[in-house]
């Protein structure tokens, strides 16, 4: 790690042992890493004695299918009366926009922990290691340091984080470290087999029904190098799939031959969210950084993998795109 990453570690060290009383939060539709992320931090914290809560929105529960054997012991889903005395430990989120949560003025410390590359640095302290596979090898990294042992069950919570963001570690992103990480997660008692299953088998008609409504909107744009899939409200009540379950739909249209650019429109539903789609976009290399298309719309993300919300409406933003890519 380069020395200001090291500075930057040793300053959320010292806060956590400065605080005794944290809010652990991420951001909006919480996906692998975010969760793995929070359960390893919030055993971090109590595992040093710290009085620690996780909070995640209402509407953002159901979590995916495959994310609910986690164990969220100490989570709210509003921020707590005292929410002031609180440090706010911000996780695999790259900026503010992606999480509702006020921090008020004359607060405790906002501590920024994340491996975005374009993270806005809006925290009080900003531990930002844009090398890292994922939030989740930072804060193992983290546990290390502070001498926190590992459980089995934080372990496996790791290891989603860990596992989801390479790819299953097939992604530009999957470094030794990344490697060395899992092999002591395993070690620790995660059943990789298993692991394998609860995250990626067991899959619900809806979801297999709704992937296959996606594939049949498939448009190809600027000579089969750009894939554009549509899924609406009406295909998700006539499946009767959550809005989870449009994860993942993506990574078939990215495996297009071809295909340089996949995007996956969502018409949201919901309170707060009618008239919102979300766009998720994915890059099969380096030569067009789908993030700073994300940024342009108020979203972020990687070089290769990206998002954002908008009321634009379906035609817009195939335009857009079409003009960005």
């Amino acid at each position: 790690m380069a020395p200001l990453t090291l500075d930057a570690r040793k300053a959320v060290l010292t806060a956590i042992h400065a605080k005794e009383r944290f809010l652990l939060v991420t951001h909006e539709r919480p996906d692998g890493d975010a969760l793995g992320s929070l359960v390893g931090m919030q055993a971090l914290l109590r595992g040093l004695d710290k009085d620690s809560v996780m909070l995640i929105a209402p509407e953002d529960f159901p979590l995916p299918t495959e994310y609910r054997f986690f164990s969220l012991d100490g989570l709210v889903t509003a921020p707590p009366e005292d929410l002031a005395q609180r440090a706010v430990v911000y996780l695999d989120c790259g900026n503010l926009d992606r999480n509702a949560v006020v921090v008020p003025d004359g607060g405790e410390a906002l501590i920024n922990i994340d491996h975005h590359h374009d993270n806005t640095r809006f925290g009080t302290i900003n531990y930002v290691v844009e090398d890292a596979s994922c939030t989740a090898e930072i804060v193992w990294d983290l546990m290390h340091v502070a001498g926190v042992d590992l459980t089995t069950e934080v372990a496996e919570a790791l290891y989603v984080g860990l596992v989801t963001d390479t790819g299953r570690f097939s992604y530009e992103n999957t470094t030794i470290r990344a490697h060395a990480m899992a092999v002591e997660l395993i070690a620790a008692g995660v059943d990789v087999a298993e692991m394998y299953r609860r995250i990626y088998e067991g899959i619900p008609l809806a979801k297999l029904e709704l992937l296959a409504r996606a594939l049949s909107t498939v448009a190809l744009y600027s000579d089969g190098r750009l894939a554009v899939a549509v899924l609406q409200t009406a295909d998700f009540e006539a499946t009767g799939a959550e809005d989870s379950h449009g994860e993942g739909i993506i990574d078939h249209l990215r495996a297009l031959e071809g295909v340089k650019v996949a995007v996956l429109i969502r018409e949201l539903g919901g309170v707060g969210r009618r008239g919102q789609q979300k766009v998720s976009l994915r890059a099969t290399d380096n030569d067009i950084d789908v993030s700073l298309i994300a940024r342009t719309h108020g979203g972020g993300g990687h070089r290769r993998a990206a998002g954002f919300t908008s009321g634009l409406s379906t035609a817009e933003l195939i335009d857009a795109i079409r003009s960005q890519v």
